[in-house]
């Protein structure tokens, strides 16, 4: 199975897109995804591949994980996402803690985002949340935000204490993807309920990445949105 995966995948590269993703993802010297290889794969071909190979188990999804090349691990976390889904208790704990175990493997925002609110998210919706608030404050960009977008899980079930108490903790954090990603899921939350965002926000505009702040502001009504922008609520 590992060997067949391995040359779907080859056959399905695509060097001249490789080289788009590359800059996309921003691989350079110093960049958030230095080092990083593409195949050039695009994530619908990547999903069908992921239904095709749908007799691979945890130990080919795992194996994939290790791999250098961007797309193999992001088919290994769909794999995982739609193992997952089996209704099996000790199953969906061995996948959850494979996941925690390999972040530095989902090491790109794109790997985080399509995966962990699937797994982390869903595992720890009954259970100790504690794991979270752990990853907010590592040295991880990928990590922390893990713990923030993990949240959207609890987000689409009404939720939001977590991904406010996570995003205050955060607010304070250097870099842009994590800006990105906390606006992303108090935007979220507003889209559900606006007044728990507006609280949120009228305790913590001060410290607020701006960033942070447009991107949670993004779906309000405009004359609301710049009141908020310009600082006149």
């Amino acid at each position: 199975m590992a060997a067949e995966i391995r040359r779907r995948l080859e056959g399905l590269a695509d060097p001249e897109r490789a080289e788009i993703l590359r800059r996309f993802f921003k691989t350079g010297p110093g960049e958030y995804g230095e080092g990083d290889m593409f195949r050039g794969i695009r994530v619908p071909q990547l999903r069908k591949l992921c239904r095709d190979i749908s007799r691979a188990g945890v130990d080919e999804a795992v194996g994939l994980l290790a791999s250098g090349w961007h797309e193999d691990r992001l088919l290994a976390l769909l794999l995982l996402v739609e193992l997952y889904k089996k209704p099996d208790e000790a199953h969906r704990t061995l996948i959850y803690t494979h996941y925690c175990a390999h972040t530095d493997r989902i090491n790109n925002w794109d790997l985080v985002d399509l995966s962990c609110p699937r797994i982390v998210g869903c595992h720890l919706q009954a259970r100790d949340r504690s794991p979270l608030y752990r990853f907010a404050l590592s040295e991880s960009l990928w990590e922390r935000r893990i713990a923030i977008v993990s949240t959207f899980h609890f987000i689409r079930a009404g939720d939001f204490g977590d991904t406010l108490a996570i995003a205050e903790k955060l607010m304070g954090d250097k870099e842009d993807l994590i800006h990105k990603a906390t606006g992303w899921m108090l935007r979220e939350v507003g889209k559900r309920d606006v007044e728990v965002l507006e609280g949120f926000l009228s305790e913590n505009y001060d410290g607020m990445p701006r960033t942070t702040l447009r991107y949670a502001i993004e779906k309000l009504p405009e004359p609301r949105r710049q009141a908020w922008l310009k600082g006149r609520v």
